[in-house]
């Protein structure tokens, strides 16, 4: 007896032992299990040379305010973000939740960055250079030459790092577009404008033609005194100079564009000066660089340049 169930389960076991075999091989030829299948790749010409990075990358990490405007533009929810100084976390105009902060962006941290296991690093050589290796070794890394660039040409930068290169290029002809239609709405002509951002109690920054809300200022048709610009990007000026800030339209960043109190006292005391004074929102005319917060700068110059005529 105890010979027989010993022939039965030998058998029994033979035979699933074949079974699996003959499941195997009914598999495709050359399959492998997901797990173990390599993703696809592709290459991107960056400010450090090549980059393999993932065809659709699924957890990206930036560090940049315009890469991270225009990654949510594509539709691309970071898993982190290093913030921008002058604002508290992940800017609400956004519309995105579950981007976790990494750091600033002059300091981001790397053991959050590691932490979030990304496949993906967009950076800055002008700002974060150093970390480059240490960022390359978490995952592959792209890096725009400067935050001062023309901000279009890194958008379509960050959107190859994507694979969403004409996406990007579709999202840049749109705000040109718009540009256009505004500037041939309004008769701005030989009309002068500037922003001011208020820094602190000695310093104010005006914004130049190459500047995000500069260049937006002058897309519409409005010109920008001249100054004595900053890589074309900013001027300072102390409160003692504020006559220097002069124009027919002046646009001075704030967190609440409905306390009037944050208006400086230099202009306010000056107000015969300063005709026209609007306040606007800094989270998306100072850190909103990209394909969504110019949209929305455009929504404010559209606004007020309608309530002028």
């Amino acid at each position: 007896m105890r010979s027989s169930l010993s022939r039965r389960a030998l058998a029994w076991a033979s035979t699933a032992a074949l079974s699996v075999l003959l499941l195997a091989g009914c598999a495709a030829p050359g399959a492998e299990p997901a797990a173990s299948a390599p993703a696809a790749t592709r290459t991107v010409e960056h400010a450090r040379g090549t980059a393999t990075v993932p065809d659709e990358p699924r957890r990206v990490v930036v560090l940049e305010p315009v890469e991270l405007d225009t990654a949510v533009a594509l539709g691309v929810t970071p898993v982190g973000a290093a913030v921008a100084s002058n604002v508290a976390g992940v800017p609400s105009y956004l519309g995105v939740d579950g981007v976790e902060p990494v750091g600033t962006v002059p300091e981001p941290d790397l053991e959050a960055i590691a932490a979030l296991k990304p496949d993906l690093i967009l950076g800055t050589e002008s700002r974060h250079s150093k970390l480059y290796d240490q960022l390359a070794a978490i995952a592959p890394t792209v890096y725009m030459q400067t935050q001062a660039d023309p901000w279009q040409q890194n958008v379509l930068l960050i959107g190859e790092a994507l694979g969403q290169k004409e996406r990007a290029q579709q999202l840049v002809d749109g705000f040109n577009d718009r540009c256009a239609e505004i500037k041939d709405r309004f008769d701005v002509a030989g009309k002068t404008a500037n922003m001011i951002r208020p820094r602190d109690e000695t310093t104010l920054s005006l914004y130049g033609p190459v500047s995000f809300a500069g260049g937006a200022l002058e897309c519409v048709g409005l010109s920008i005194p001249d100054q004595d610009w900053e890589d074309g990007l900013q001027a300072d000026l102390s409160p003692e100079n504020i006559l220097d800030a002069r124009a027919d339209y002046v646009f001075i960043t704030t967190t609440d564009v409905d306390d009037s109190s944050t208006i400086p006292s230099a202009i306010t005391e000056n107000a015969a000066v300063f005709p026209s004074v609007t306040l606007v929102d800094t989270s998306y005319w100072v850190s909103g660089v990209g394909p969504k917060g110019g949209a929305l700068v455009l929504d404010d110059i559209e606004r007020f340049l309608d309530a002028q005529q």
